[in-house]
């Protein structure tokens, strides 16, 4: 089982008791503002995603990580490696991402998950590079991409919504770890 340790985190693989508070995560508006079309999300639609997540990592040795804080015991959302499927110019890139709850924001922990994830892509996955894909205007987001040394590297449109995206890059032999 794959875990990483941070000095406030705990990132790991996703337990069944995991659904009910990642369902409130993805049932919040503001959370999911600048999610694909902004829709929030049901439980059974999250239950899916978690099955999907469980199955990126048995396919591809890295997926989606259960964010939980060290001293509570409390799921934070999750951050994570993934192939971005839905954008195949990028391809075959692999993308961070991330999705906290909202009484999780402003406290470093997006940073803090992000950072050890590059980490374990650049040193237990040996991955050359990691991209990063945001809407325009999300500028949490984008304060998060560029604590990580990411660059953007071009702008698209997504190809089912047609919002614009921004995609982000970095080079991990030059991450800064």
């Amino acid at each position: 089982m794959t875990e990483i340790r941070t000095p406030r985190l705990l990132l790991r693989r996703w337990h069944d008791d995991d659904l009910a508070p990642m369902a409130d995560i993805n049932a919040d508006p503001r959370v999911m503002r600048w999610v694909d079309d902004g829709s929030v999300r049901d439980l059974d639609h999250t239950a899916e995603a978690i099955e999907r997540w469980e199955e990126e990592w048995d396919e591809e040795g890295f997926g989606l990580f259960a964010v939980e804080l060290l001293a509570s015991g409390e799921l934070a959302g999750f951050t994570g490696l993934s192939v971005p499927e839905f954008l195949p110019e990028v391809l075959p890139d692999v993308a961070i991402s991330w999705r906290l709850g909202s009484q999780f924001w402003g406290q470093g922990y997006a940073s803090e998950a992000a950072h050890a994830t590059l980490e374990f892509a650049l040193q237990d996955r040996g991955l050359d590079r990691v991209i990063s894909i945001s809407r325009v205007g999300d500028q949490a987001s984008e304060n998060v991409i560029r604590k990580l040394g990411m660059v953007p590297e071009r702008e698209t449109a997504h190809p089912v919504h047609g919002f614009p995206l921004r995609v982000h890059g970095i080079d991990l032999t030059e991450f800064q770890a």
